[in-house]
Protein backbone atom coordinates (compact mmCIF):
# COMPACT_ATOMS: atom_id res chain seq x y z
CA UNK A 1 0.00 0.00 0.00
CA UNK A 2 1.20 3.25 -0.81
CA UNK A 3 -0.51 5.28 2.05
CA UNK A 4 0.25 9.19 2.25
CA UNK A 5 1.87 10.96 5.13
CA UNK A 6 -0.20 14.07 5.10
CA UNK A 7 0.56 17.86 6.35
CA UNK A 8 -1.83 20.23 5.66
CA UNK A 9 -2.51 19.77 1.86
CA UNK A 10 0.55 18.33 1.36
CA UNK A 11 1.71 14.83 1.23
CA UNK A 12 4.39 13.04 0.88
CA UNK A 13 4.08 9.09 -0.55
CA UNK A 14 5.48 6.25 1.05
CA UNK A 15 7.03 5.17 -1.86
CA UNK A 16 9.11 8.49 -2.09
CA UNK A 17 10.32 8.27 1.39
CA UNK A 18 11.84 4.65 0.29
CA UNK A 19 13.64 6.48 -2.46
CA UNK A 20 15.72 8.14 0.40
CA UNK A 21 17.02 4.73 0.95
CA UNK A 22 18.74 5.02 -2.23
CA UNK A 23 20.15 8.29 -1.86
CA UNK A 24 23.60 8.57 -0.66
CA UNK A 25 23.03 11.28 1.81
CA UNK A 26 22.13 11.63 5.20
CA UNK A 27 19.27 13.68 6.31
CA UNK A 28 20.06 16.91 8.53
CA UNK A 29 17.11 19.60 9.65
CA UNK A 30 17.75 23.06 11.08
CA UNK A 31 15.79 25.79 12.34
CA UNK A 32 15.03 29.13 10.56
CA UNK A 33 12.90 30.60 13.22
CA UNK A 34 9.69 28.75 13.70
CA UNK A 35 10.15 26.68 10.68
CA UNK A 36 12.21 23.10 10.80
CA UNK A 37 13.95 22.49 7.25
CA UNK A 38 15.27 19.54 6.07
CA UNK A 39 18.49 18.87 4.08
CA UNK A 40 20.07 16.17 2.41
CA UNK A 41 23.93 16.30 3.51
CA UNK A 42 26.49 14.29 0.92
CA UNK A 43 29.17 14.76 3.88
CA UNK A 44 32.93 14.12 3.20
CA UNK A 45 35.75 16.55 3.50
CA UNK A 46 35.34 19.36 0.88
CA UNK A 47 34.07 22.57 0.47
CA UNK A 48 29.90 22.93 1.27
CA UNK A 49 27.96 23.47 -1.56
CA UNK A 50 24.80 24.69 -0.75
CA UNK A 51 22.10 23.60 -3.19
CA UNK A 52 18.71 25.79 -3.98
CA UNK A 53 16.71 23.88 -6.41
CA UNK A 54 13.56 25.02 -8.29
CA UNK A 55 9.84 26.26 -7.55
CA UNK A 56 8.53 22.43 -7.95
CA UNK A 57 11.84 20.49 -6.96
CA UNK A 58 12.39 19.13 -3.71
CA UNK A 59 15.69 18.42 -2.55
CA UNK A 60 15.94 14.65 -3.52
CA UNK A 61 15.31 15.71 -7.60
CA UNK A 62 18.64 17.23 -7.43
CA UNK A 63 20.17 13.66 -6.47
CA UNK A 64 21.56 12.98 -9.49
CA UNK A 65 23.35 16.37 -9.97
CA UNK A 66 24.79 16.27 -6.51
CA UNK A 67 26.52 12.70 -6.56
CA UNK A 68 28.26 13.51 -9.63
CA UNK A 69 29.97 16.51 -7.38
CA UNK A 70 31.26 14.49 -4.49
CA UNK A 71 34.85 14.32 -5.29
CA UNK A 72 34.86 17.99 -6.16
CA UNK A 73 32.77 19.22 -3.10
CA UNK A 74 30.04 18.27 0.09
CA UNK A 75 26.47 18.70 -1.78
CA UNK A 76 24.22 20.24 1.00
CA UNK A 77 20.55 20.23 -1.06
CA UNK A 78 17.85 22.11 0.67
CA UNK A 79 14.02 21.18 0.78
CA UNK A 80 12.66 24.66 0.07
CA UNK A 81 10.19 25.98 2.55
CA UNK A 82 7.19 24.39 1.50
CA UNK A 83 9.07 21.44 -0.33
CA UNK A 84 9.73 18.01 0.23
CA UNK A 85 10.21 17.49 3.92
CA UNK A 86 10.58 21.01 5.50
CA UNK A 87 7.71 22.92 6.91
CA UNK A 88 5.33 25.16 4.85
CA UNK A 89 5.79 28.89 5.88
CA UNK A 90 3.16 31.56 6.21
CA UNK A 91 4.73 33.17 3.21
CA UNK A 92 7.27 33.01 0.01
CA UNK A 93 9.03 35.72 -0.62
CA UNK A 94 12.54 36.39 -1.66
CA UNK A 95 13.93 37.53 1.47
CA UNK A 96 12.12 34.58 3.24
CA UNK A 97 13.90 32.12 1.08
CA UNK A 98 17.14 33.98 1.98
CA UNK A 99 16.86 34.13 5.53
CA UNK A 100 16.26 30.24 5.53
CA UNK A 101 19.58 30.12 2.98
CA UNK A 102 21.59 31.62 5.65
CA UNK A 103 20.17 29.62 8.85
CA UNK A 104 20.79 26.52 6.80
CA UNK A 105 24.54 28.17 6.87
CA UNK A 106 24.51 28.79 10.19
CA UNK A 107 22.90 26.14 11.81
CA UNK A 108 24.99 23.70 9.78
CA UNK A 109 28.36 25.88 10.88
CA UNK A 110 29.18 26.24 7.10
CA UNK A 111 32.31 28.23 7.03
CA UNK A 112 32.02 30.39 3.53
CA UNK A 113 30.33 27.54 1.43
CA UNK A 114 30.04 27.78 -1.88
CA UNK A 115 26.16 28.75 -3.27
CA UNK A 116 24.53 26.58 -6.01
CA UNK A 117 20.90 27.61 -7.30
CA UNK A 118 18.87 26.42 -10.13
CA UNK A 119 15.63 28.52 -11.56
CA UNK A 120 13.67 29.90 -7.89
CA UNK A 121 16.98 28.43 -6.35
CA UNK A 122 19.36 31.04 -8.46
CA UNK A 123 16.88 33.79 -7.35
CA UNK A 124 17.53 32.93 -4.29
CA UNK A 125 21.41 32.57 -4.52
CA UNK A 126 21.45 36.09 -5.71
CA UNK A 127 19.81 37.96 -3.25
CA UNK A 128 21.12 35.80 -0.36
CA UNK A 129 24.42 36.93 -1.96
CA UNK A 130 23.88 40.28 -2.28
CA UNK A 131 23.20 40.67 1.51
CA UNK A 132 26.49 39.92 2.36
CA UNK A 133 26.01 36.28 3.69
CA UNK A 134 29.94 34.83 3.53
CA UNK A 135 30.41 32.83 0.48
CA UNK A 136 33.18 31.19 -1.65
CA UNK A 137 31.07 32.46 -4.78
CA UNK A 138 27.66 31.64 -6.22
CA UNK A 139 26.10 29.57 -9.32
CA UNK A 140 22.88 30.98 -10.60
CA UNK A 141 21.67 28.25 -13.22
CA UNK A 142 18.76 29.28 -15.49
CA UNK A 143 17.22 32.03 -12.93
CA UNK A 144 13.68 33.48 -14.36
CA UNK A 145 14.18 36.90 -15.38
CA UNK A 146 10.59 37.71 -15.55
CA UNK A 147 9.32 40.41 -13.24
CA UNK A 148 7.88 44.16 -13.74
CA UNK A 149 7.67 45.66 -17.36
CA UNK A 150 9.41 42.39 -18.23
CA UNK A 151 6.40 39.89 -19.36
CA UNK A 152 5.25 37.03 -17.70
CA UNK A 153 7.24 33.75 -17.26
CA UNK A 154 7.00 31.34 -19.45
CA UNK A 155 5.43 28.29 -17.41
CA UNK A 156 1.64 29.68 -15.80
CA UNK A 157 0.78 29.26 -12.47
CA UNK A 158 -2.48 27.00 -13.72
CA UNK A 159 0.49 24.69 -15.96
CA UNK A 160 2.42 23.74 -12.58
CA UNK A 161 -1.11 23.71 -10.62
CA UNK A 162 -1.90 21.10 -12.99
CA UNK A 163 1.04 19.06 -12.73
CA UNK A 164 0.51 19.06 -9.09
CA UNK A 165 -3.40 18.22 -9.12
CA UNK A 166 -2.06 15.06 -11.45
CA UNK A 167 0.49 14.52 -8.30
CA UNK A 168 -1.86 14.57 -5.10
CA UNK A 169 -4.30 12.66 -7.33
CA UNK A 170 -2.15 9.99 -8.46
CA UNK A 171 0.33 9.76 -11.17
CA UNK A 172 3.55 8.59 -12.53
CA UNK A 173 6.50 8.64 -14.92
CA UNK A 174 4.41 8.70 -17.62
CA UNK A 175 2.12 11.44 -16.90
CA UNK A 176 5.07 13.17 -16.34
CA UNK A 177 6.51 12.32 -19.34
CA UNK A 178 4.07 14.25 -21.21
CA UNK A 179 5.44 17.35 -19.81
CA UNK A 180 8.93 16.82 -19.63
CA UNK A 181 9.80 14.51 -22.02
CA UNK A 182 13.26 15.41 -22.19
CA UNK A 183 13.72 14.04 -18.83
CA UNK A 184 16.04 10.69 -17.88
CA UNK A 185 13.38 8.27 -16.58
CA UNK A 186 14.63 8.02 -12.75
CA UNK A 187 14.04 11.69 -12.65
CA UNK A 188 10.47 11.93 -13.95
CA UNK A 189 9.77 8.92 -11.37
CA UNK A 190 10.79 10.57 -8.55
CA UNK A 191 9.03 13.64 -9.98
CA UNK A 192 6.02 11.50 -10.10
CA UNK A 193 6.48 9.88 -6.15
CA UNK A 194 7.93 13.60 -4.66
CA UNK A 195 5.95 16.67 -6.44
CA UNK A 196 2.97 15.91 -4.09
CA UNK A 197 4.93 17.01 -1.28
CA UNK A 198 4.87 20.68 -2.85
CA UNK A 199 2.42 23.57 -1.03
CA UNK A 200 -0.07 24.92 -3.52
CA UNK A 201 0.48 28.31 -2.05
CA UNK A 202 4.71 28.10 -1.97
CA UNK A 203 3.83 27.62 -5.91
CA UNK A 204 0.96 30.42 -5.95
CA UNK A 205 3.26 32.85 -4.33
CA UNK A 206 6.77 31.90 -5.89
CA UNK A 207 5.09 31.66 -9.12
CA UNK A 208 3.83 35.16 -8.03
CA UNK A 209 6.90 36.51 -6.85
CA UNK A 210 8.62 35.51 -10.80
CA UNK A 211 6.68 38.05 -12.19
CA UNK A 212 6.62 40.83 -9.15
CA UNK A 213 9.89 40.35 -7.99
CA UNK A 214 12.87 41.87 -10.39
CA UNK A 215 15.80 39.65 -10.79
CA UNK A 216 17.75 42.35 -11.77
CA UNK A 217 17.37 44.49 -8.38
CA UNK A 218 19.99 42.13 -6.44
CA UNK A 219 21.88 40.62 -9.80
CA UNK A 220 24.25 43.98 -10.08
CA UNK A 221 25.38 43.41 -6.34
CA UNK A 222 26.20 39.77 -6.41
CA UNK A 223 29.65 40.06 -5.64
CA UNK A 224 32.45 37.64 -7.36
CA UNK A 225 33.18 35.15 -8.32
CA UNK A 226 29.89 34.45 -9.72
CA UNK A 227 28.85 32.28 -12.34
CA UNK A 228 25.68 32.26 -14.82
CA UNK A 229 24.80 28.93 -16.57
CA UNK A 230 22.16 29.00 -18.81
CA UNK A 231 20.66 26.63 -21.50
CA UNK A 232 20.51 28.03 -25.22
CA UNK A 233 17.07 26.17 -25.46
CA UNK A 234 15.79 28.07 -22.51
CA UNK A 235 13.00 30.43 -22.41
CA UNK A 236 13.80 31.83 -19.04
CA UNK A 237 17.43 32.78 -19.55
CA UNK A 238 17.37 34.45 -23.47
CA UNK A 239 19.92 35.58 -25.68
CA UNK A 240 18.67 38.90 -24.77
CA UNK A 241 18.75 38.31 -21.07
CA UNK A 242 22.25 37.01 -20.59
CA UNK A 243 23.20 39.68 -22.61
CA UNK A 244 21.66 42.06 -20.34
CA UNK A 245 22.94 39.73 -17.12
CA UNK A 246 26.44 40.34 -18.43
CA UNK A 247 26.33 44.52 -19.06
CA UNK A 248 24.40 44.37 -15.12
CA UNK A 249 27.11 42.48 -13.48
CA UNK A 250 30.18 42.77 -15.64
CA UNK A 251 32.11 40.67 -13.11
CA UNK A 252 30.44 37.50 -13.60
CA UNK A 253 30.96 35.20 -16.01
CA UNK A 254 28.22 33.84 -18.24
CA UNK A 255 28.46 29.54 -19.32
CA UNK A 256 25.89 28.43 -21.77
CA UNK A 257 24.75 24.90 -21.98
CA UNK A 258 24.24 24.09 -25.48
CA UNK A 259 20.40 22.77 -26.57
CA UNK A 260 19.67 22.71 -22.95
CA UNK A 261 16.04 24.06 -22.07
CA UNK A 262 15.55 25.98 -18.71
CA UNK A 263 15.61 22.63 -16.95
CA UNK A 264 18.95 22.57 -17.77
CA UNK A 265 20.86 19.20 -15.55
CA UNK A 266 17.26 17.14 -16.55
CA UNK A 267 17.21 18.25 -20.68
CA UNK A 268 21.44 17.81 -20.93
CA UNK A 269 22.61 16.34 -18.21
CA UNK A 270 26.15 14.79 -19.19
CA UNK A 271 27.10 18.42 -20.70
CA UNK A 272 25.53 20.33 -18.29
CA UNK A 273 27.16 18.22 -15.30
CA UNK A 274 30.51 18.97 -17.05
CA UNK A 275 30.22 22.31 -17.42
CA UNK A 276 29.13 22.72 -13.62
CA UNK A 277 32.20 20.64 -13.05
CA UNK A 278 34.41 23.37 -14.46
CA UNK A 279 32.81 25.72 -13.09
CA UNK A 280 33.01 24.58 -9.45
CA UNK A 281 36.88 23.76 -10.15
CA UNK A 282 37.49 27.03 -11.35
CA UNK A 283 36.27 28.37 -8.13
CA UNK A 284 37.78 26.21 -5.78
CA UNK A 285 40.78 26.51 -7.72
Amino acid sequence: MNAPAVTGTRSVLQSALADLADVPATSRWVRSGNLRLHVLDYGGPGVPLVVLPGITSPAISMDFVARELTDLVRPIVVDIRGRGLSDAGPSYTLLDYADDTAAVIAGLGLDRPLLLGHSMGARIAAVTAAREVPLRGTVLVDPPMSGPDRGPYPTTLEAFLGQLAEARRGTDADEVARSWPRWPRREQELRARWLASCDPESIAATHRGFETEDFFTSWPSVPAPTVLVYGTASPVVTAEGAAEAGRRNPGARLVAVEDAGHMVFWDEPAAALARLREVLAGLLG
